[in-house]
């Protein structure tokens, strides 16, 4: 039943599996090296991108996600100039003709940006307007084989509708009879795993913007009724400007009820409520948070152990934070690892803490007061140039 349902899915949709692009009659692959460098095209062709945001706004037209009509055509009066702003092209150029379908011929695929369970992801760059983006390549057996057909259902239908800058936004999707393709936004600096590997712990700077910018995204999902539960490194990407993007959306779910009762995510992550088998909210994602701002400060989380103990460790809250964490970072750590779901921090009171105001309010003020000062530039990594992004609806 579940195998029907993928395969109808997309038959709506058609793709041209063949190595030319029906338009033009080119070869549809360029070698790798001559593509390596897309990633530095990157700011030259974004004004150009918004076509295929325009088709992933049109296929989703139908999606749950999406304010009520009621809502939208309240909001068309001022959204319309901004809408017109946003969507502008250079004079010099016309914007690319919006197709009706997304086809593997519209692509030049590079070099592999990683690999998964199910599949691989490319840097692709599409041929008209030089726009680049990241191609991920699912195998359908291989989906049935693990019987994750639920989880990528999710992961299309939810990621396309949220639009936030610590997001990574997934412009639209196509298949054929093996293959699902999702045309993904391209986040230059890669994964923020292999950013902790390397450097074991983050300084507490950079884990507080880091932190801020994930409540943010949180809290745009919560507001969409969207609970991820799998927050952890491995889900995170990080952007061109050192931002962070939440990249996995497989393990989300779209509860208006707001109430679950599903086991999933990752073990060292998983919240009391979830490892009890019992009924959970969102509240889950503010657990996960907590684990993951201890990892950021730590190198490690909290409840690593053997499975029954980490278990054990999780229902009772049992960790103990190093010396060399501060003792603001200490107090968030506590507010957010709760066993009681309903006592944890809220994210907007989160954003409020202290710690958080210390290194993405005060911190960033006095940076760029020090750089006016010296009139020189700051490293993309630095305190004062990891602003923390605004919520957009």
């Amino acid at each position: 039943m579940i195998s029907r349902t993928l395969e109808t899915r997309f038959e709506s949709l058609s793709v041209n599996d063949n190595k030319n692009d029906p338009s033009d009659g080119k070869t549809t692959y360029l070698k790798s090296k001559t593509i390596a460098s897309l990633s530095t095209q990157l700011s030259q062709s974004s004004n150009q991108s918004n076509y295929l945001l325009k088709v992933a706004l049109e296929n989703n037209s139908n999606s749950p996600l999406r304010k009520p009509a009621a809502d939208s055509a309240r909001s068309k009066g001022s959204e319309e100039s901004a809408d017109a702003s946003k969507n502008s092209y250079p004079t010099s150029k016309a914007p690319p003709a919006t197709p009706k379908q997304f086809h593997l011929g519209m692509f030049e695929i590079g070099r592999p940006l990683g690999k998964g369970k199910f599949g691989r992801v490319y840097l692709a760059r599409e041929r008209k307007s030089g726009f680049v983006c990241a191609l991920k390549v699912l195998y359908k057996n291989e989906i049935r084989k693990g019987g994750v057909e639920t989880q990528v259902r999710r992961e299309i239908e939810i990621q396309s509708n949220l639009r936030h800058p610590n997001i990574l936004q997934l412009y639209g999707h196509f298949h054929d009879s093996k293959r699902i393709f999702l045309i993904l936004e391209f986040a230059g600096k890669g994964e923020l795993y292999k950013h902790l590997t390397r450097e074991e712990r983050f300084p507490e700077w950079k884990a507080a913007q880091y932190i801020a910018q994930m409540a943010q995204a949180l809290q745009f999902c919560h507001k969409k009724h969207v609970i991820h539960r799998d927050i952890k490194p491995e889900n995170i990407l990080v952007g061109t400007h050192g931002e962070l993007k939440i990249a996995d959306f497989g393990w989300s779910v779209h509860t208006p009820s707001n109430r679950r009762q599903t086991m999933c995510g990752t073990l060292d992550y998983l919240p009391p409520e979830i490892v009890r088998q019992q009924w959970y909210s969102a509240k889950v994602d503010l657990w996960s948070l907590g684990v993951l701002m201890y990892e950021f400060l730590v190198g490690r989380a909290p409840f690593e152990d053997s499975v029954v103990l980490t278990h054990r460790r999780i229902v009772r809250c049992e960790y103990d934070v190093p010396n060399f964490v501060s003792r603001e970072a200490k107090d968030l750590i506590a507010k957010l690892l709760v066993v009681s779901p309903e006592m944890r921090i809220s994210l907007e009171e989160l954003q409020e803490h202290p710690w958080i105001v210390k290194y993405c309010i005060d911190g960033e003020r006095a940076s760029m007061r020090k750089s006016k000062k010296t009139s020189g530039k700051c490293s993309s990594d630095s305190p004062s140039n990891q602003m923390i992004s605004g919520v957009s609806e």
